[in-house]
């Protein structure tokens, strides 16, 4: 099932960083994107992800973007994510 493991780095206010644990164990156990896709998700580590292969890093980036701007994560800026296979 978590055939994709995924690299999430996240740019806030220019600093790049690893995505906390604490953020994508949020994100994709909560599913707060009402999309089938984050289901098969796993967070391992900061920045780690495992994934089925119905989810594309890119997707994953879109999606934990956005969710991450609303909840204030970038301090009034938007949360840029990068994620790539590894």
């Amino acid at each position: 099932m978590y055939a994709q493991k995924f690299k999430v780095e996240l740019e806030i206010r220019g600093e790049r960083k690893a995505c906390p644990l604490e953020w994508l164990d949020s994100f994709c156990m909560r599913n707060f994107t009402n999309s089938a896709d984050f289901d098969d998700t796993l967070p391992t580590a900061d920045g780690r992800v495992e994934a089925s292969f119905r989810l594309t890093p890119e997707r994953f980036a879109e999606g934990l973007g956005a969710w991450l701007t609303q909840r204030g994560k970038g301090e009034g800026q938007p949360v840029h994510v990068n994620v790539t296979l590894e």
